[in-house]
């Protein structure tokens, strides 16, 4: 690590290490120190089950959705950082947007009537994508930015879309829980996919 304007960062190459070894950070709180985790089980959202459910479908619609890739990032991961409890500190927005300027990080945004209303963020690695924080605004603005971000993935060739832990919201995404074994065995191939995001 090194000091970036006064503020720790963690270092990109540091950071696509441990992604590529099962590693992922995360703060304790927004002042806290970061702590690496590999859960096993781990979460993932198998790509050919993803299906946009009609309420989705029709919230598109309805609200005049608009997506784009890679156009506000740090305002997006600020944004997924705005909850009383967060993992999401400092020092993790400052390592992260340095990684999108490096072309790993990458943000999926939702706009209504030209404002950003949700989206998300996450890494990438080869055919992998490392799903990291979503936010709303407006409801349904982060579950649309997701099914854009899935039908990207497969449209460009990616096999993996990890989603770290499961929860009730990743469950009705479609996150199931498989042996970290098994994560790791699809890792391997997924990192050394020759696909582009």
């Amino acid at each position: 690590m090194r000091e970036d304007t006064q503020r720790t960062i963690i270092e990109p190459q540091y950071l696509l290490n441990a992604y590529a070894s099962g590693y992922f950070p995360m703060a304790e709180s927004k002042e806290s120190v970061i702590l690496w985790h590999s859960p096993d089980p781990r979460a993932i959202i198998p790509l050919d089950r993803i299906k946009m459910p009609r309420s989705v479908r029709q919230s598109i619609k309805k609200e005049g959705f608009e997506f784009r890739i890679d156009t506000t990032f740090r305002q997006v991961i600020e944004a997924c950082s705005q909850r009383d409890d967060t993992w999401i500190s400092q020092e993790i927005i400052d390592s992260y947007t340095i990684l999108h300027s490096f072309g790993y990080a990458h943000s999926v945004e939702t706009y209504k009537e030209g404002s950003l209303v949700g989206g998300l963020y996450g890494v990438v690695l080869g055919g992998a994508f490392f799903g990291e924080s979503m936010f709303s605004i407006v409801s349904n603005s982060s579950k649309a930015a997701f099914y854009h971000l899935a039908e990207h993935l497969i449209e460009n060739g990616f096999i993996l879309l990890d989603t770290q832990f499961i929860n009730e919201f990743t469950e009705s995404l479609g996150a199931v829980e498989i042996p970290k074994v098994q994560y790791l065995n699809i890792l391997k191939i997924a990192v050394k996919l020759p696909v582009r995001f």
